[in-house]
């Protein structure tokens, strides 16, 4: 004889399973909602991009072009100075990024293990330039980027931007959760302060350092202020002085919304590829540094 269950169980296992299934379905028609409400804007801006002048006008909204043209890509890397943008961008944002990783892990490590007088009142000033709003340094740091002759250069576009607060702060606090015992067998088989820094805890820093990479280069790709301080030449305009000039409509006649919107996509895609590249390894924690 099998045993069957009672009708009023089977009955609330049935309601319960519809509810969950109809709390389920509303939960992903607001998750579904919520996504469109950020993804439209970005499908209107690419379906823009590719459409005639008149057409953007008159129809701002709609995804599909009236008339497919890649005239606005065109005109910006053929009949514009987007490629000169492109190329300064490129070159300032590799030499940032590369600085910050190498001089943000030097700092961090020296706040983190090394003991010297003044460390503390070094960590509250780094603390206390991360609390300052950037703005409020556009004006001393063009005065000292004149000071220094490196006004409209390549230098005064770079150095000043080798080393941020944020990055130092978050390599000192990464460094201080590996144990120090890691250090100390390279310390006993003759091992100096930079070998075991760059041998040893570097390569287990990975997470952080993949962290400080991805801000780094978004940092430096979409800064803006410091550029404007820095730089006045057409020969050294980023991609986003030009964009920005682009938008103000400086450099075109009428609306012109395919090129604007042409030149924002562009900017946006390397952006983009490297946080979908590296969202998984970000702050991730160092297992298995030290065996109990």
């Amino acid at each position: 004889m099998t045993a069957t269950a009672p009708a009023p169980f089977v009955a609330r296992r049935k309601r319960r399973s519809t509810v969950r299934i109809a709390s389920t379905s509303i939960l992903y028609a607001l998750l579904i909602a919520l996504a469109l409400v950020y993804i439209y804007p970005f499908l209107i801006q690419v379906a823009t991009s590719f459409k005639t002048d008149p057409d953007a006008a008159a129809s701002p909204l709609t995804l599909v072009p009236q008339t497919f043209t890649t005239e606005a890509y065109t005109q910006l890397f053929l009949r514009s100075d987007f490629p000169t943008w492109f190329k300064n961008s490129v070159i300032v944002t590799i030499v940032v990024t590369a600085g910050r990783v190498f001089f943000n892990s030097l700092a961090g490590y020296a706040l983190a293990r090394l003991r010297f007088r003044g460390r503390n009142a070094v960590f509250a000033g780094l603390i206390a330039v991360m609390s300052v709003p950037a703005v409020v340094l556009l004006i001393p740091k063009f005065l000292v980027i004149n000071t220094l002759g490196m006004y409209d250069s390549y230098a005064g576009m770079i150095l000043p931007l080798l080393v941020d607060a944020a990055g130092v702060f978050i390599m000192k606090n990464f460094f201080e959760s590996i144990p120090a015992s890691v250090e100390e067998q390279a310390r006993i088989d003759g091992a100096g302060t930079f070998r075991v820094f760059w041998s040893v805890v570097l390569p287990m820093a990975r997470p952080a350092l993949i962290t400080i990479v991805i801000l780094s280069f978004q940092g430096s790709w979409n800064e803006l202020g410091h550029f404007i301080v820095s730089t006045q030449s057409p020969e050294l305009t980023t991609l986003t002085k030009g964009v920005a000039q682009l938008a103000n409509g400086q450099l075109s006649q009428g609306r012109q919304y395919p090129l604007k919107l042409a030149a924002a996509i562009i900017m946006t895609i390397p952006v983009a590829v490297m946080f979908f590249l590296f969202q998984k390894r970000i702050m991730n924690s160092s297992d298995g540094a030290v065996k109990e």
